[in-house]
């Protein structure tokens, strides 16, 4: 299962959900504070606070950062 770390309005997020969307792939929305420092399980997961973050166990991602990075993972592996 796809996880994706996102904050509402944030058009980076909405880029790679709209990818997700095109792929046609099922993924899990956590959505996130808007404040970073009450990002805690981003940070556990990435490293860091910024969203989005795309988690794919099955692939062995644990929390890629940066939408235009996740947009050519999904695109590599799903696409």
């Amino acid at each position: 299962m796809l996880k994706l770390y996102s904050l509402t309005g944030c058009p980076y997020c909405a880029k790679v959900e709209r990818k997700l969307d095109a792929l046609n792939l099922e993924y899990e929305r956590h959505s996130v504070s808007l404040f970073r420092f009450r990002r805690s399980e981003v940070k556990e997961v990435s490293g860091q606070s910024g969203v989005p973050v795309l988690v794919d166990s099955e692939n062995g991602v644990t929390g890629m950062a940066e939408s235009a990075d996740i947009v050519a993972y999904l695109e590599r592996t799903y696409g």
